[in-house]
């Protein structure tokens, strides 16, 4: 008799990207649909579960200012377990899961329990919090050579790996991961190895989210500009003459509503195209629907309204629900848009003139001005 099958479970190591979270990759996406587990970090933005699939499980694995959730060694365990399991893990993390995020060393204890895995590169911050702030890491005026590093090394280490007297020399891009809380040190170092004190650097924390903020100063002056700012964890170290790009090339920051969080109040079916609007121009939409459209108790004036259509010169919508509603009773009344009859449509706003369109109907008449008061 042959054995039942057994599922056999995988592991899938993410990179979320930076923050935004449509620099999510199609990849990560598909692999975040499938999975029966998802184990996501801090810096992994949580708009991303949104697709993940009902019932599916939800484990916070975040470190904040040195504390976090659960220990690297309890990750580790967790998705071995829920492996063996026959369950797809989603192991999510800001950046790309192999640019100092760890993914090296989870990857590694996968292979050793016989796990199977796969690597789902991210957008790493590297590239992506730079060029939200505008600046790029290569000109061929400025930098030919990049150079990533961690401003913030194991601190159980004896001696630092950072190869000072190599780096801080010369015209080259220097970007420092999670180095904020080390800046100090990390400008004493490169003006002590022979960076120019007056060679521009750029602070940006959150990069590519609505909250980004960007300080730019020089080597001898950004831990004073720093300090004045107060400015929120977590942040990337960009040192290098590119940083002076900026500002001609600062788009995201910007942009007319940055900086501004928005109240959507419309239904939830009705918010998305609105909220990306507001995104579009830089804001960071908040979607919270006090707005539910029912239908009435009673069809009578509407019925009667239909039952007459051919004898009205105008026929006015003024929102897409009037339109949904008036193509359901036109059906149960055994008519179509036949029964307009040659009456002229006026259709308040380009949303709802869409949705007339849909109807088979090119509105006669579409106001410039479809407010309220108007």
């Amino acid at each position: 008799m042959d054995e039942p099958y057994k599922k056999e479970g995988r592991v899938y190591l993410i990179g979320a990207g930076p923050g935004d979270p449509k620099l999510l990759t199609l990849r990560g996406q598909e692999c975040i649909q499938e999975a029966d587990v998802i184990i996501y970090d801090y810096l992994a933005n949580d708009q991303l579960l949104d697709f993940a699939k009902p019932g599916a499980e939800i484990i916070y694995a975040g470190k904040r200012r040195g504390n976090r959730a659960i220990s690297q060694d309890q990750i580790n365990d967790l998705m071995v377990h829920r492996a063996r399991k026959g369950l797809v893990v989603v192991r999510l993390k800001g950046g790309d899961p192999f640019i100092f995020g760890r993914g090296g060393e989870e990857a590694v204890a996968l292979a050793d329990a016989g796990v199977a895995f796969e690597v789902v590169p991210g957008v790493t911050s590297a590239c992506g919090v730079p060029a939200y702030a505008g600046i790029p890491l290569t000109h061929r005026d400025y930098s030919a050579l990049v150079i990533l590093t961690t401003g913030h090394e194991d601190p159980s280490k004896p001696h630092s790996d950072i190869p000072w007297e190599n780096i801080s020399p010369g015209r080259g891009t220097l970007l420092f991961f999670m180095g904020i809380t080390n800046l100090k040190g990390v400008v004493a170092n490169l003006i002590k190895h022979g960076r120019d004190p007056k060679t521009p650097v750029a602070i940006i924390c959150w990069g590519t989210r609505p909250e980004q903020e960007t300080v730019v100063g020089l080597l001898e002056n950004i831990v004073d500009k720093i300090q004045e700012r107060h400015l929120a964890l977590p942040g990337m170290i960009v040192v290098g003459e590119v940083v002076r790009l900026r500002e001609k090339l600062n788009w995201f920051e910007t942009r007319p509503l940055f900086g501004r969080r928005i109240l959507v109040t419309r239904p939830e079916k009705q918010a998305s195209d609105f909220s990306a609007e507001l995104l579009r121009y830089g804001a960071e939409p908040v979607e919270f629907p006090t707005i539910r459209v029912v239908p009435p108790e009673d069809w009578t004036n509407l019925d009667m309204a239909i039952s007459k259509i051919g004898s009205y010169d105008w026929i006015i919508f003024t929102s897409i629900n009037g339109v949904r509603f008036f193509k359901d009773r036109l059906w149960v009344a055994g008519k179509d848009v036949r029964a307009l009859n040659g009456a002229k449509v006026c259709a308040i706003g380009p949303r709802t003139a869409d949705a007339v369109r849909q109807l088979g109907i090119v509105p006669d008449l579409i106001p410039k001005i479809y407010q309220a008061e108007g």
